[in-house]
């Protein structure tokens, strides 16, 4: 018996049908699912970028983001020629914030997870409270892709602005704002932004106070279940959705590891984007959480744990941008699964900084080792390999807080462009890596969030998967050694971020 198309049309649709939003770091996203959690009809995009800057600003405009998925809405709905939704769903970026005053409209651009001009708040706040017991109560480092201080910095730079701010929002928050008259944020959302207790899911009182917030601003988190109720015509506006539930939105991390299909603690997940990431779903929360790793609460039951990397996909397009390489991905995928040299320079791959496992916002790029008989293909696989490397570094810690894994699923728009990263990956890690071949895994994962209370009892397609990619001893041997180099470069030009 054949396997079920894993895609399909929209009249093969089981209900109830979701409808998807996913706001990624290029585009806005939407598509369709069925019951079973395949995507149904065509799915649609509009490309955006963030506007960046020197002084670390990252941002992009959330009225911007709200004409998008309003277009994309209305996109997919024609192709249901009125048949039901039974949910709709978003997720974001995660660690975003707009500021919105009383009458609904935004007070600030909304400031993205790569937005670091807070970087003097986190030194101060790092003085001021004891890192280590803020990070397990809330799975968070202080950093600047957290609120903390991010929201002190903002009400000293735009301190009339921030004094009119009725509600903080994350991105998502604010686009269902705008869409069905109310949000609050779902419980990874709240998790992400570093100011939600990890165990209790209630906000953290020393953080609020410390930022210069109040719960009221912030929203009350709602797990899956907790949906939201309109209070506009949505009937009037989209009649396909009058009778849609309305889930509060979550983050693409959460989403990444559903849609991969890694819901429990025997899959953890690599994601190779722009940005990139290494996650477990577990029940609970850890009782200790190791320096250099995160633990967001999902819902009332689960928790994420993992770490994040700046710069993945962006190293990738930085070294097309910048250095004379083959033309053609074949052509840089041949580079990436080309035979290792212990002559290759050493890369540290902070181009925008450092999250996991250090925290070292101000980490920069470093290359040493660097001779002249090197070409821009060497210093690209050296940048590479530090890439796979900083993936080693979390896989580590990570098996600490968790345990080792049965399998890492790989997956994301970089790795399916560059399969020879999961190759390097699997040797850096000394674990088999699977690829996840399916696009928009973390749309998927939204879709799959919303049906977990839709349709739980509906077996859901798995998705497809290409072949493993397997550790090869020599390699394993070759990237311990050069991972050892790679710590004591660390710890030598940048060194991790100190804990009082």
């Amino acid at each position: 018996m054949s396997e079920p198309a894993f895609e399909i049309d929209i009249d093969q649709a089981q209900q109830p049908i979701v409808l998807a939003l996913d706001v990624g770091s290029t585009a806005s996203r939407g598509a369709l699912y069925d019951a079973a959690g395949r995507p149904a009809g065509k799915r649609a995009k509009r490309p955006h970028a963030f506007t960046t800057a020197a002084d670390g600003t990252s941002t992009i405009d959330p009225d911007q983001v709200v004409a998008e998925l309003t277009e994309i809405v209305e996109e997919l709905l024609d192709q249901l020629d009125g048949a039901p939704v039974g949910g709709v769903a978003i997720d974001t970026f995660a660690s975003s914030l707009v500021g919105v005053a009383a009458d609904g409209s935004p007070l600030t651009p909304c400031i993205t997870y790569a937005d670091a001009r807070c970087a003097g708040e986190v030194a101060v706040l790092r003085d001021e409270l004891d890192e280590a017991d803020v990070q397990q109560r809330t799975g968070t480092r202080i950093h600047t892709s957290y609120l903390a201080p991010r929201l002190r910095w903002l009400t000293q730079v735009q301190p009339d602005s921030a004094a009119r701010v009725t509600r903080w929002m994350s991105l998502g928050e604010y686009v269902l704002h705008r869409l069905i008259g109310t949000a609050d944020p779902g419980t990874s959302t709240a998790a992400w932004t570093g100011l939600l207790d990890r165990r209790t899911g209630e906000w953290d009182e020393q953080l609020l106070d410390v930022a210069g917030v109040s719960v009221e601003q912030l929203g009350t988190p709602r797990d899956p279940g907790d949906t939201l109720t309109p209070v506009v015509d949505i009937a009037g506006r989209w009649p396909a959705l009058a009778d849609a539930r309305w889930f509060a939105p979550i983050t693409d991390g959460f989403a990444s590891n559903l849609g991969n299909g890694a819901t429990g603690p025997d899959t953890v997940v690599a994601s190779l984007a722009t940005s990139g990431a290494m996650r477990v779903l577990i029940d609970g929360a850890p009782a200790t959480l190791p320096t250099g790793l995160w633990n967001y609460r999902v819902d009332d039951r689960r928790s994420l744990v993992g770490g994040a990397l700046n710069d993945v996909g962006r190293a990738v397009t930085w070294a097309e941008e910048t250095l004379r390489l083959p033309e053609g991905r074949d052509a840089l995928d041949a580079v990436l699964r080309g035979a290792h040299d212990a002559g290759t320079p050493l890369v540290l791959p902070f181009l925008t900084g450092e999250r996991s496992t250090g925290w070292a916002g101000g980490a920069r790029a470093a290359l040493t080792g660097l001779t002249v008989s090197h070409q821009a293909p060497e210093i690209f696989r050296a940048l590479m390999e530090g890439v796979a490397l900083s993936y080693a570094r979390l896989a580590a810690q990570l098996e600490e807080a968790a345990g080792a894994p049965e399998r890492i699923l790989a997956s994301g728009r970089v790795g399916q462009d560059l399969p020879g990263l999961f190759a390097l990956l699997a040797h850096a890690v000394d674990k088999p890596v699977t690829p996840v071949t399916i696009k928009r895994v973390t749309l998927r994962g939204t879709a799959l969030h919303a049906l977990e209370v839709l349709a739980p009892d509906v077996e859901r397609v798995a998705p497809t998967t290409g072949p493993t990619e397997q550790p090869d001893p020599d390699a394993t041997r070759h990237y311990a050694d050069r991972l050892a180099r790679f710590e004591k470069l660390y710890a030598a030009i940048v060194a991790p971020t100190p804990r009082r």
